[in-house]
């Protein structure tokens, strides 16, 4: 028999969106239903590279990241662990006069919201960063931006949130969503229907199909940022890395073992990716040309995850323009993991309050109306994308 169950919100998906919602939401008492499809905090929430950065944001994120980044000075008291959350400081390098010029221009139109960035020539990076090759020239320096554990975060966003009271589903995709004029209702196949008012979409790489059927398709493609992670070494690098441009991204925990980004794994299928051959001597290449103490460093494991992402590398997210009651939130382009908590607080306001401080018009699932039927593909809810990270 299928399992019938009628509460005010229901969210599909549980990564660090979806369950920072849930969690934001039942600090006000709503009842909130969120269903799964795998284990929370398992899919890109849980398997990104951990930078929490706001340097280098596009500047309409800027108040969502200011945002979160007050929340995320809150970790214990909303979820019970700091997640091994670490104001390191973001140092992102340039290569050339160009890239510092880049750098310049962007610290002066951040101006304002906090970030502090300091730019640096190829002396402070001598003095500072010996460890750093010859090949950067210079850079800017976020003092308070850091990295943390998403293995640890992203479940742990869930589990406050279920102890906050939401019902949560785990292990029961979503096979159908629909609005019958006054309620939605979402079912996962024949064993369970849950009846809302409210519906949050925040079903990642997955969402772009849910918004497709309630008419609003949109050009949300699939990324698989490659990573890998070292033995545990003598701690050489106090900073999170990241380069002007794109290219590679690297930190080191407190054990030792340096965590490293750079270029694409490969898709394996819908629901999975698997980091790709060609791509892995790169990525070693380019992380031992930059970072002097990797030489002969032991890689212990690659891995890649499904992101999903949109061409302007800013997210869907506010109210449907077809369907009273829907929120989207989506498309976060390899790097919703620091801005994630500040969704899932935006999301709450909409319910409750029906309005946000938060500028959200940049964000407005429309932008692609003019592109949408160029980018539908039937029977695939996202098209591959090979875009480098930045």
């Amino acid at each position: 028999m299928m399992e019938r169950i009628d509460t005010e919100v229901v969210i599909i998906g549980g990564g660090i969106v979806g369950a920072s919602a849930a969690l934001f939401l039942r600090r006000r008492g709503v009842p909130v239903t969120l269903l799964e499809a795998a284990a929370c905090g398992s899919k890109a929430s849980g398997v990104n590279y951990g930078g929490v950065r706001r340097q280098g944001r596009p500047l309409e994120q800027m108040p969502l990241t200011r945002r979160a980044h007050e929340l995320w000075r809150q970790l214990p008291a909303l979820i019970g662990t700091d997640g091994e959350y670490l104001r390191s400081g973001h140092l992102k390098l340039a290569r050339s006069e160009a890239d510092m010029a880049a750098l310049e221009t962007y610290r002066q139109a951040t101006r304002g919201y906090g970030m502090h960035l300091r730019m640096l020539n190829r002396a402070d990076l001598q003095r500072d960063y010996g460890w750093l090759s010859e090949e950067v020239i210079g850079g800017s320096f976020c003092p308070e931006d850091g990295h943390a554990n998403p293995r640890l975060v992203s479940p742990a966003f869930a589990q406050a949130a279920r102890a906050a009271g939401a019902l949560l589903r785990e292990s029961t995709p979503v096979t159908c969503a629909l609005y019958d004029g006054r309620r939605f209702i979402v079912r996962a196949g024949t064993a369970l229907e849950v009846r809302a008012s409210f519906l949050l979409n925040c079903a990642g790489a997955w969402a772009g199909s849910f918004a497709a059927s309630f008419g609003e398709a949109v050009p949300e493609t699939s990324i698989h940022p490659l990573m890998m992670v070292t033995e545990p070494l003598p701690p050489f690098m106090g900073v999170s890395l990241g380069m002007q441009g794109g290219g590679i991204y690297a930190r080191q925990v407190a054990r030792g073992n340096c965590v490293i980004g750079g270029g694409r794994g490969l898709s394996a299928g819908s629901d999975y990716a698997r980091p790709g051959q060609q791509d892995i001597p790169a990525l070693l290449s380019k992380a031992a040309s930059l970072l002097r103490p990797l030489r002969g460093a032991q890689v212990i494991r690659f891995w890649t995850g499904v992101e999903g992402s949109m061409p302007d590398h800013n997210p869907v997210l506010g109210p449907s323009l077809t369907t009273p009651g829907l929120f989207h939130a989506f498309g976060l382009s390899g790097a919703g993991f620091q801005v994630g908590p500040a969704i899932g607080e935006v999301l709450s306001q909409l319910v409750v309050d029906g309005h946000t401080d938060i500028p959200l018009d940049a964000f407005r699932i429309d932008r692609y109306a003019a592109a949408a039927h160029e980018a539908a593909c039937p029977g695939h809810p996202f098209r591959e994308q090979t875009l480098e990270a930045s």
